[in-house]
């Protein structure tokens, strides 16, 4: 019988959930345990440039991944798009936030959370569609910044801010939102957020890497990602 193994999983906050939905069948299907740490991709850049301990990323963008690659610290020929993520401007209380998300515009708020867009890419997406849409200006003293989307979530959900910018994939399971109101902003007001998966230099001829990598890509995983409102790519 194969000998189990630990994973180290560095992943972007917006996919934590998903990935413990997707970690406890790798567990339960291989044996295999991974280990999962949740924070923002420019962070996991660094810890990773560090020495961090970390045998995959699973990053939130597909830039990361690659700058590690060409810096080699990543296994070649490892980095495949895992999931397409969607932005969603998202208020706790049903009824703020409307179908076109014409209150950015009307402005009846008074706090607008936004993860920190120099390391957590739904950040820069949400910076990206507010000057798309001409609003940044206006809205920037109002801006409330969170370091990671999780914290981003947390300002909305705790009220601290009226609405903020978010991975769909946090407020949605199944297909459905867990409660307040959404805009799912249109693709084409921020530049595809694909989010890439990458085996670091650490996880290099390790087997539980290489089954959690294949296992990213079954169906089981993958019914488990467009579940929380991701895209797939192909």
């Amino acid at each position: 019988m194969a000998i189990s193994e630990e994973v180290q999983v560095a992943v972007a906050a917006n996919f934590a959930v998903p990935l413990q939905k997707i970690a406890a069948d790798f567990e339960k299907d291989t044996g295999h345990k991974a280990i999962i740490s949740s924070g923002a991709t420019g962070k996991f850049y660094a810890q990773i440039k560090s020495g961090a301990p970390f045998d995959v990323l699973l990053s939130a963008d597909d830039t990361t991944t690659a700058k590690l690659e060409g810096e080699s610290m990543t296994v070649a020929g490892s980095r495949f798009v895992y999931a397409i993520g969607k932005l969603a401007l998202w208020s706790a209380k049903p009824g703020v936030v409307d179908d076109d998300g014409r209150i950015l515009s009307t402005g009846r708020f008074s706090h607008l959370a936004v993860a920190n867009p120099k390391t957590a890419p739904y950040g820069a997406a949400a910076i990206e569609t507010m000057k798309n849409l001409g609003v940044l200006e206006k809205l920037s003293p109002r801006l409330v910044q969170g370091e990671n989307i999780a914290q981003t979530q947390q300002f909305i959900s705790t009220g601290n801010a009226e609405l903020g910018f978010v991975a769909l994939s946090q407020i949605q399971d199944n297909g459905k939102l867990a409660n307040g109101s959404v805009w799912i902003v249109p693709a084409g007001l921020y530049s595809p957020i694909r989010q890439e998966a990458a085996v670091l230099a650490k996880g290099k001829g390790k087997a539980a890497v290489s089954a959690l990598m294949d296992y990213l890509k079954s169906d089981k995983a993958k019914a488990v990602i467009k579940g929380f409102g991701y895209d797939l790519q192909g």
